[in-house]
């Protein structure tokens, strides 16, 4: 890994599978210890229920509210400032319980790569 800069480029945003948007910030070959996402999810919508294989994710709510569904906790909302610990292998969804768009940051250790998202939905 070298020393850097990388700029937010949000024009660069996908729609992913999960059924949210996301726009990679840092996810790359030389530095598979950690991936950084911006995702978003609009008003009303649900990502699909999915696990990581092999992947601890975090999301770091930074603007909106939610309900967050991980592995076999109760529902709870998460709003800007909260952060939300996903084990590896643990079930999970976010919908977006607000007017506005719901954005967080996903963190994934190891880097996240599509081979690692498992869909548990049919």
């Amino acid at each position: 890994m070298k020393p850097c800069i990388k700029k937010c480029d949000l024009s660069a945003e996908y729609f992913f599978t999960e059924g949210c948007f996301i726009t990679e910030l840092s996810n790359t070959h030389d530095d598979p210890a950690l991936s950084i996402a911006r995702a978003r999810v609009e008003p009303g919508k649900t990502t699909r229920w999915h696990s990581l294989r092999g992947v601890t994710e975090r999301y770091v709510i930074i603007e909106g509210c939610g309900r967050v569904e991980i592995g076999d906790l109760e529902s709870q909302r998460v709003s800007t400032g909260d952060s939300v610990i996903i084990p590896a292998g643990v079930r999970q969804r976010i919908s977006n319980i607000g007017e506005h768009d719901l954005i967080f940051l996903a963190l994934c250790t190891p880097r996240f790569t599509e081979a690692a998202y498992v869909s548990l939905e049919h």
